[in-house]
This record gives C-alpha cells, sequence and structure tokens, in this order.
C-alpha cells in the first residue's frame, strides 16, 4: 500500500469511528453534492481546513515584512502538526463526495502537466 492510500485508509477509519461513538457525525458517503445538506456539509468542512491553515501561519512569526526585529525560533512541530490538521479536514472532504487516492492522484498530475506547460510557454 502506498501513503496516498494509507492517508485515506487512515482518514476513512477516523470518521468510521467518529460516526461509531458520535452517530449522526457523517451522513453516508458518497454524498449526494446536487443537495443542499452536502453542500452545507462540504463547505464546513473545507472551512474548517482553511481555519487550520491560518493557525498554521500564526507560526510564521517572522512573516510581518514591517517587523524590524527577528524571532530565531520556528516551532516546525506545531506548525507541521496545524498543517496536518488542514490536511485531515481536506482528506475528509474528498471522501465525503467519494474520491479516491487514484482519482486525487490522476487530477493533482494533470494540473502539475498544465502549470508546467503554462511555465514553458511564459505564461
Amino acid at each position: 500500500m502506498d501513503r496516498l492510500d494509507e492517508i485515506f485508509r487512515l482518514r476513512k477509519e477516523f470518521m468510521n469511528k467518529l460516526e461509531e461513538t458520535i452517530p449522526g457525525t457523517h451522513p453516508e458517503m458518497p454524498v449526494d453534492v446536487t443537495k443542499k445538506e452536502s453542500q452545507i456539509l462540504l463547505k464546513d468542512s473545507i472551512l474548517r481546513g482553511v481555519e487550520e491553515m491560518f493557525e498554521a501561519l500564526q507560526h510564521l512569526k517572522n512573516s510581518k515584512r514591517h517587523r524590524q526585529t527577528e524571532i530565531p525560533h520556528f516551532d516546525r512541530d506545531a506548525f507541521l502538526e496545524e498543517v496536518v490538521d488542514a490536511y485531515n479536514y481536506f482528506f475528509s472532504t474528498l471522501l465525503i463526495i467519494g474520491v479516491t487516492p487514484d482519482e486525487l492522484f490522476d487530477a493533482y498530475k494533470k494540473k502539475h502537466d498544465i502549470i508546467i506547460k503554462r511555465l514553458e510557454q511564459g505564461y
């Protein structure tokens, strides 16, 4: 099993355990994305992921251009933990709509090829 498959498996395991522990936490997957309640669920999941990325940004103490002094410490572990939290929400979102690891990889590769081509063509 490759690592992307394992990430999907672990996230699904967590979501199933959460549903088992707190019934009603997640609807049956995949959801019908045309339904309002499904879109609300997806929006909530995505926004929670974005919120976690903002929490990661809080660890970048030297990112303010106007700051005169530099803070020599960077808590890499805490930063990485927040990024992982964000990815957990993003992977949950993908699972909720039924995306597979292969689909994600194919979409990633397709977009990668597009942006590489843009760079080569002076986009």
